[in-house]
């Protein structure tokens, strides 16, 4: 990372730049082709969206990789619910990954949810990308889903030391989520048509998302 970085919150003018960015950096990588852009469109309006969370990364003045985070909630077994953070899409465009990009994005949006109160944050995605952050296993932390499983690709991090207690959670994921694959299809008419491919990274999703730990 030896160019010049900032970070700063995504402006509406960013808006299709993002967009076009995010389909770059996901197009091919979990199936063929992708809708984390078309996720990016629909979860501004949301309700659940958080606006003072949504970040750009740029370098030389030209935005290179985003973030973008959503309310969620964790529900203990007496029913008290806890306000929390989800992130994603997250991406930084393809020549610009591994070159600490990314790790500088996360780090800075780690920092500012802190500064807003939050102190969990769930995510699903590779381990292999989100360990070295400090998130783990969602089993270490006991929290679930409501039929009681553990995906290996759901990860926890607390942003304050011990605040989930060892107590049993289950995660309840925002709506903003259930995306309707119809309406990505119409979505995509509107921009380049780009080849939808088979790559190996997508076959590496599969196993990780279908993935329980027992």
């Amino acid at each position: 990372m030896n160019k010049m970085s900032k970070v700063r919150n995504e402006e509406e003018a960013d808006y299709e730049k993002v967009e076009e960015i995010t389909r770059k950096a996901f197009w091919n990588l979990y199936i063929p082709g992708c809708s984390e852009h078309y996720l990016v469109h629909v979860m501004r309006p949301h309700k659940d969206f958080l606006p003072e969370l949504d970040f750009v990364i740029e370098v030389d003045n030209q935005i290179i990789g985003n973030i973008m985070y959503t309310k969620t909630k964790l529900i203990g077994k007496s029913g008290e619910e806890k306000d929390i953070l989800t992130f994603g899409p997250v991406c930084i465009l393809p020549e610009y990954q591994r070159k600490g990009y990314g790790k500088k994005l996360m780090e800075y949006s780690f920092k500012q949810a802190v500064a807003f109160g939050y102190d969990v944050i769930v995510i699903f995605g590779n381990p292999d990308n989100y360990v070295s952050r400090g998130f783990k296993s969602c089993k270490k932390y006991n929290v679930c889903f409501e039929n009681g499983t553990y995906p290996a690709a759901m990860m926890v991090k607390e942003l304050k030391p011990d605040v989930l207690d060892g107590r049993k959670w289950v995660y309840y994921q925002s709506s903003v989520f259930e995306i309707d694959e119809q309406e990505v299809g119409r979505f995509d008419e509107g921009l380049e048509n780009w080849d939808k491919e088979y790559q190996p990274s997508q076959e590496e999703f599969y196993i990780h998302s279908h993935s329980i730990i027992q």
